[in-house]
């Protein structure tokens, strides 16, 4: 398995793991305490994170499925501006 592919699972993994937590310290009362909200505060942190990282990962290799632009003509360089000639 690629590098890339093993990220992946394990990002969703992450995801997962992170949300899984916060839904379970929600559901069991334990988010009602200061540590509680903290700790869930964390783990959804944890899962936006990596949430974030995998979609710059699938954005980046759907830019390299894209087909390449066709190069397009530009004008050809003019020259520079002649400097105007020092007056005494």
């Amino acid at each position: 398995m690629s590098d890339r592919g093993f990220l992946f699972l394990f990002s969703v993994l992450m995801i997962v793991a992170g949300l899984a937590s916060a839904a379970y310290l929600f559901a069991t009362g334990q988010a009602g305490t200061v540590d509680g909200l903290f700790l869930m505060l964390t783990a959804l942190l944890l899962a936006v994170c990596f949430a974030l990282y995998l979609i710059y990962m699938i954005r980046r290799a759907m830019e390299t499925v894209k087909p390449a632009a066709p190069a397009t003509k530009t004008a050809p360089a003019t020259s520079p501006a002649k400097a105007a000639p020092a007056q005494s």
